[in-house]
């Protein structure tokens, strides 16, 4: 079963070169993915009651839902961000270079600065600004500590390895 791409209200889901959709992700409304952007298994990205913008490189693993909210968030994500398993990106803005845990959830008008760490199970509160190149975990988020150098070189090898995997799809 291929990917479910659907208009809502005339508004088409977009996507960038190189974009892999696993044959049940789901992709509705007014969604623009950049370059190489990977939506994985179960993932939902729906777009129908405010827009999406995904930036390029960027991975949407299983199970994870990107969603906004009706005429007050839009959600705008960047590039070679990974968005983890069943985690919840909803209303919010993530820059460039960041890593959103498995099961993590960041809600409306949160503000994810480039190279941020959101813990596995962190829980970003409405309307807090994560401030760059931080750990944030716990329930609520908290800043716990610097990225580390080595941290950030995994943030972006994780984006790299999701652009290998989806090649191990292509064709199939």
């Amino acid at each position: 079963m291929p990917a479910l791409i659907l208009p809502v209200q005339d508004k088409h889901p977009q996507f960038g070169p190189d974009c892999f959709l696993a044959d049940n992700a789901t992709v509705v409304g007014d969604v623009l993915l950049g370059r190489g952007c990977t939506v994985w298994f179960q993932a939902v990205v729906r777009g129908d009651v405010n827009s999406i913008r995904v930036g390029d490189e960027t991975n949407i693993q299983d199970g994870a839902v990107i969603h906004c909210t009706y005429q007050k968030a839009a959600t705008v994500i960047g590039s070679r961000v990974s968005i983890g398993h069943k985690a919840i990106v909803h209303g919010c803005t993530v820059a460039d270079d960041v890593l959103i845990g498995m099961g993590a959830i960041v809600m409306d008008r949160a503000v994810v600065g480039a190279g941020c760490i959101v813990a596995a199970g962190a829980v970003v509160l409405e309307d807090t600004q994560c401030e760059p190149g931080y750990l944030y975990a716990g329930v609520p988020a908290r800043k716990i500590k610097p990225v580390s150098e080595e941290q950030r070189a995994g943030l972006r090898q994780t984006a790299a390895n999701y652009q290998l995997y989806a090649s191990w799809f292509v064709g199939k």
